[in-house]
């Protein structure tokens, strides 16, 4: 008989780097885990562990002129110590915040590889271990740098990232969970060693300084991070591989350039996106049919071709001529109007226009009942706020069907919601769940920032008492080889397209209330950045004065005649089971009768939303009588509802009933209730508390 045995897997390669990462060590492992993937790390930051893996195909992939590369975020519930809800009970989609967080590595990465590479790179980041104190976003993205930066996948890293705080005035590097609760600086910062490349941040209307500051901080920390990062890449890192370059033809695309150059200008000089879109089409024909014979894959690259054609000339006029498309200065914005109230049923809408981007935003108000519920790896379980952002095909002119929500509307979506946040009432002020709703109905850039705007405008409408408001806006830039740069405000599509950033700012009179910044190039230096806070600054002070406070100078007094109206009260905690009654049927009789709707907090809070006024306080009344509790001593007015031999009751509130003793209804002996009282008297009653046997007694002849 043949005898099994094992052999004991050894791990030859593996390795392990510490670094003390903002007083908290950051471990990273090598040669352990994922030995298929191209490179993989698995970082551990505190409690916190993230597996990370870059992947990429060994081939281009076939007619596309851009890098596919796809970066996933994947939480596992597990990591939380927790059992994914739903009926399945295991991770379906990523959540909001996952897409997010996805979103967030992704830009800081992309414009490191290659302009030529088309081959697939995946990169997946796993949370499997969460320590809150240690945030897995920063530690994913670290990782996610790492394994690229070790891997053969030809990428021009590492990053690094940091998380910034601020509590009490100070700047707090990668906070604590208590230190975020705290903060009034949510600022995520990725960087090279010369230069930032993301900033992702909301803020409590932080200034302007205060930001840039923590901006500049953060670098320091990455660059430190980054000499560590250094170390395991000299020690494990693998040769880059070789791959074809797909990069256009030079000789063809000067030739066709000098063919299309003056067509190209016209077409191009315009401020109307659908004349443009008019002038190109014969460009494109005339290409096609002069060059196509000459250059047989020519219909496969008309896409990219096209793109830099245009893009040479965009980036010539605005770094050579200061000249836009549209004709304003580097510094102008688009022509701006602003409406409320455009639809009439909704609880509150605002119309925002800039050139041809057009965004509509609905108000809905709701009990706090309707507050979305989360189930995610960290302790938030729920929002009051949320913000959808939808961009149908029309809005671009294009024929397409409508779709679920990719990453790009989820992300501008909380992008505004981000924005709005530190300008809205505490639950305190204003009882309600609040939903917007952005439909882009034409765009031609900053979407997003139109979508705060609009925002702004159905907040006010709908009734919503906002600190201030909000208004957001997007600075341009444009590079040159020599390294001088030029910055324009309010970028459109083209300058978008064209253009080396998006740097996205919302905020108030008062500071910056969110950032989100896209770059085409390899960083912003310091001088670049300032700049561009100056410059969105601007901007956003003349949209709130001359734009959003001349459509509704203020948030209207009352919410909408076609929203709930809420009622807050609180009663004895002891009380709750009383008015919930057994099985419900107490509060559910109250509901069916003031057609009202009831929430009830474990700490006593009730509030209690109705279509009127009347309805609500009919509710409120209902409940008021049920925990209604009198005082020794004091004088009720209540009716005779029933009479004995042995005295009479009296409802001294309503639904409430006390007895008189047939020795306390007259201040001279009586013989029969009757002789005094009949059933139906209003009469005056005093609390006398409670008898020998701790039952309420009342008193007539007291309350005389």
């Amino acid at each position: 008989m043949s005898e099994i045995t094992s052999s004991q897997m050894v791990f030859k390669n593996y390795k392990t780097y510490t670094y003390n990462f903002a007083g908290r060590p950051l471990v990273l492992e090598t040669g352990k885990m994922a030995g298929l993937a191209n490179g993989s790390v698995l970082v551990r930051y505190g409690d916190t562990a993230v597996l990370c893996c870059a992947t990429a195909s060994p081939r281009p992939r076939d007619g596309i002129d851009f890098l596919p590369l796809s970066v996933d975020y994947d939480e596992r519930m597990y990591a939380a110590g927790k059992i994914p809800g739903g009926y399945l009970k295991r991770e379906g989609k990523p959540s909001e915040k996952a897409i997010l967080t996805a979103r967030v590595i992704d830009r800081p990465i992309r414009p490191l590889f290659p302009k030529d590479l088309r081959n697939d790179v995946a990169l997946t980041l796993t949370v499997m271990s969460v320590d809150l104190n240690c945030s897995p976003e920063i530690a994913a993205m670290i990782g996610a740098s790492t394994a690229l930066a070790i891997s053969d996948i030809p990428w021009n890293g590492p990053i690094g990232g940091v998380y910034m705080g601020l509590v009490d005035g100070k700047l707090v590097v990668n906070p604590t969970e208590k230190e975020q609760a705290e903060s009034d600086l949510q600022l995520t910062v990725a960087a090279t060693m010369e230069k930032v490349v993301m900033i992702e941040a909301g803020a409590n209307e932080v200034d302007d300084d205060t930001m840039y500051n923590a901006i500049m901080v953060a670098h320091e920390e990455i660059r430190s991070l980054l000499c560590f990062i250094n170390t395991v890449i000299q020690e494990v890192g693998k040769p880059k591989f070789e791959y074809p370059s797909c990069e256009l033809d030079h000789e063809m695309f000067d030739e066709i350039f000098e063919h299309v150059e003056k067509d190209l200008m016209f077409a191009l000089d315009t401020d109307d996106k659908s004349v443009r879109d008019e002038r190109i089409k014969p460009i494109y024909d005339d290409i096609v049919n002069t060059f196509s014979e000459k250059y047989p894959d020519l219909p496969n690259q008309m896409e990219e071709l096209l793109y830099k054609l245009q893009k040479k000339i965009v980036r010539r006029w605005l770094l050579v001529d200061k000249k836009r498309v549209d004709g304003r200065t580097m510094h102008q914005i688009r022509p701006l109007s602003a409406e409320v109230g455009v639809l009439p049923r909704v609880h509150g809408s605002g119309l925002f226009t800039r050139g041809q981007t057009q965004v509509l935003t609905a108000a809905t108000l709701g009990t706090l009942s309707e507050a979305q519920s989360l189930d995610g790896i960290d302790n938030e379980t729920e929002k009051r706020y949320m913000h959808h952002y939808n961009m149908p095909g029309f809005s671009t002119g294009e024929a397409k069907a409508v779709r679920s929500p990719g990453r790009r509307e989820i992300g501008h979506g909380a992008l505004a919601e981000r924005s709005l946040i530190p300008v809205l009432p505490s639950v305190e002020e204003f009882p309600y769940a609040i939903r917007l709703v952005s439909d882009v109905v034409s765009s031609n850039g900053s979407t997003s920032q139109g979508s705060v705007c609009g925002s702004t405008l159905a907040l006010m409408d709908a009734g919503v008492p906002i600190k201030a408001p909000v208004a957001g806006i997007s600075c341009g830039l444009i590079t040159a080889e020599d390294g001088s740069w030029t910055t324009m405000i309010d970028i459109q599509g083209l300058e978008d397209f064209y253009g080396d950033m998006d740097f996205k700012v919302a905020g108030t009179h008062k500071g910056i209330t969110s950032i989100q910044m896209d770059l085409k190039i390899d960083g912003l230096t310091p001088e670049i950045i300032k700049a561009a806070l100056e410059e969105t600054h601007k901007g956003r002070d003349y949209i709130i004065d001359e734009v959003l406070l001349k459509a509704i100078p203020a948030p209207r007094p009352e919410v909408s005649k076609y929203a709930p109206k809420m009622t807050t009260m609180h009663i004895d905690p002891d009380k709750i089971r009383e008015v919930i009654g057994k099985g419900g049927s107490v509060i559910q009789k109250i509901c069916a009768d003031t057609n009202a709707k009831i929430d009830i907090d474990d700490d006593g809070t009730i509030r209690i939303a109705a279509v009127n006024t009347e309805q609500a306080e009919a509710a409120q009344a209902a409940i008021a009588a049920i925990v209604f509790e009198p005082e020794v001593g004091a004088v009720y007015t209540g009716k005779v509802t029933g009479i004995k031999e042995f005295g009479c009751f009296v409802e001294y509130a309503p639904g409430k009933e006390g007895m008189v003793h047939i020795s306390r209804i007259a201040p001279h002996r009586i013989e029969k209730v009757e002789d005094v009282l009949k059933l139906g008297d209003v009469v005056r009653v005093k609390y006398m508390g409670l008898d020998k046997k701790g039952r309420m007694d009342f008193s007539i002849k007291d309350a005389q």
